[in-house]
């Protein structure tokens, strides 16, 4: 249950997209740029944002990425834009670490990007970088998923 948990807050970490969006797209954070593990998510730096509201919120993201890679997967790219839409411009939640921002703005741009797209194709690629930009911040929250 305590992994379960960890997965839903870093899945949640990644996803929240919850900042305001910028009006230039960032660069894609390298290695050299990226917050270290070490930055692994301090239980009290958690503790100030990580309620009931926050991982109700995250699973709402993870169900919309779920209904929008298998949209996808299924060709229906209106039902990919749908979520994606979601993804890009719901409310968000406060609190996250601003080291964490980064991946949050990529993560809404990506899927605006999806939500733009005119064919499957064009979705698909920023819809792979809205999974990267979720897995990037479950590993600077220092949470690992498979």
């Amino acid at each position: 249950m305590k992994l379960h948990t960890l997965l839903i807050v870093g899945f949640a970490l990644s996803m929240t997209a919850c900042a305001e969006k910028e009006p230039a797209m960032p660069e894609a954070l390298d290695e050299a740029q990226a917050p270290s593990p070490a930055a692994e998510a301090a239980p009290e730096k958690m503790g100030e944002w990580l309620n009931d509201e926050f991982l109700e919120h995250m699973h709402r993201h993870a169900d919309e990425l779920d209904e929008l890679n298998l949209a996808l997967a299924d060709g229906d790219l209106d039902a990919a834009k749908k979520s994606a839409n979601w993804l890009s411009r719901h409310d968000g939640v406060s609190g996250i670490p601003d080291e964490w921002q980064l991946y949050l703005v990529n993560m809404r741009e990506a899927a605006d990007a999806v939500a733009e797209a005119t064919d499957l194709e064009a979705a698909r690629l920023p819809a792979e970088r809205i999974s990267e930009n979720c897995q990037g911040c479950h590993i600077a929250a220092g949470v690992v998923t498979d």
